[in-house]
């Protein structure tokens, strides 16, 4: 297959500029592709990694990606989609918030790659060098009004606000983002000789925009093409949980945890995702799509997708890591842990902290520690436990009720794991 096709058979192009032409054009030789990202957070998301999948696509293609950070437009704020003004972030936070995202991208982009090495760049380096008049004589000058209020993401957002309500409607502010990543485009040419713009689908009137003006200002065809967003099977955004977004910083969202989001992944959903997110090849998937069919339960497709995700943004490290927390899960006996890992692993288990002597005094039985955690609602109720083989600490099985628990216990350095039959857990933080 050629690379175009590969991505369409991913589902990885929504709309493209020149559908009749872009296969061959794309086979004639290496291109120059780009894609932004505004640093409203000091890290990426789930919601930028279909972005970040199709730059390394044309990467390994033979071609060279640039991705662009949005210093600039980042502190104004893409008005598509959002039916409310963003906050306006300080150059302070966007600093910190670029450096963030820049390391990030490493995990997915080649930068000692020759030729095809990719580029990363900050808007802010050339626009900042603007005065308003120029900008306003030199690029403004370019865009016809008319053409700007036929965007949807403008159109979408006109006419909602009156002097009765200014914080409805679009600022100028806002309305001035389109000028600005459109001359993206063309400074990317002009520096670069970047020829093509990939995107979002919610993207396609800033892209459209910027090759307008590309034609108007260098009297060059450029080209266009966008991805479908990421969505799950109910239309809701993938990368969403109840506690927030699933981040790619390891900070924010554990290796842990991202791996369980991916493991987690409904039925529907995982076979879109395992095309375009992994770079497994289509005999794989359609393997991986069998199985799925005849034996959902087996969750082949699942683990399949976390490992490979995990092990692109965290590491073989980072999925070592999530590994090694799924089957503590399962049962598997705990050592060798931190505080943190712990703490990631076991977020949304139930904890109490106790004084630490009473590993050393020798008062705190297991029975004790049972009721201490929660685990049982009374001594009664936790000898039963102990009795019938219920009773785990850090996952090895405690038979005797008199037994004390002292520092030799902790699964950290401060942290013990209670469990009480096959899947209740409870923490005991000692200080």
């Amino acid at each position: 297959m050629t690379f175009l096709s590969d991505l369409r058979w991913r589902g990885l192009v929504h709309q493209t500029t020149d559908d009749a032409g872009l296969e061959i054009w794309l086979e004639d030789k290496p291109r120059i592709v780009y894609a932004g990202f505004d640093p409203t957070a000091d890290s990426l998301h789930v919601g930028h990694m279909l972005g970040l999948v199709v730059l390394r696509r044309f990467q390994k293609a033979g071609h060279k990606p640039i991705a662009v950070v949005g210093g600039a437009t980042g502190m104004i704020g893409d008005p598509t989609g959002k039916s409310d003004e963003r906050n306006l972030l300080s150059k302070e936070d966007l600093e910190k918030n670029v450096v963030g995202i820049a390391e990030q991208m490493r995990s997915f982009l080649d930068f000692d790659a020759g030729d095809c090495s990719a580029e990363l760049v900050n808007n802010l380096d050339w626009t900042a060098q603007w005065t308003y008049l120029d900008f306003l004589r030199d690029v403004g000058k370019n865009f016809p009004v008319n053409v700007m209020l036929a965007k949807d993401s403008v159109k979408s957002r006109l006419g909602r606000g009156d002097d009765s309500s200014p914080g409805d409607g679009m600022s100028y502010t806002e309305f001035s983002y389109m000028l600005l990543q459109a001359f993206d485009f063309v400074h990317l040419y002009d520096k670069f000789g970047c020829e093509i713009q990939a995107g979002g689908s919610d993207q396609w009137g800033n892209i459209t925009a910027g090759i307008d003006l590309a034609r108007r200002m260098r009297s060059v065809q450029l080209v266009g093409m966008t991805w479908p967003l990421l969505t799950k099977g109910d239309g809701a955004k993938m990368g969403k949980t109840e506690s927030g977004a699933v981040w790619l910083s390891a900070e924010r969202t554990s290796p842990y945890q991202f791996y369980q989001y991916w493991f987690n992944a409904d039925d529907v959903d995982v076979g879109d995702c395992l095309r375009m997110l992994t770079e497994l090849d289509q005999e794989e998937i359609s393997s991986l799509d069998d199985v799925r069919q005849s034996n959902a339960g087996q969750r082949d497709s699942q683990r399949r997708l976390a490992e490979e995700l995990t092990k692109l943004v965290h590491g073989e490290e980072g999925l070592q890591s999530a590994e090694r927390a799924t089957q503590i899960f399962f049962g598997a006996e705990i050592a060798d842990l931190n505080d943190k890992q712990l703490g990631q692993i076991f977020a949304d288990v139930p904890a109490k902290e106790i004084s630490r002597s009473r590993l050393s005094d020798g008062s705190l039985t297991v029975v004790d520690a049972l009721v201490e955690a929660g685990l049982a609602k009374s001594k009664g109720d936790a000898r039963r436990t102990v009795q019938q083989g219920g009773a785990y600490v850090n996952n090895r099985r405690i038979e005797e009720i008199d037994t004390a628990l002292t520092e030799k216990n902790l699964a950290s350095e401060s942290v013990m794991v209670l469990r009480s039959g096959k899947k209740k857990y409870a923490l005991l933080r000692f200080k």
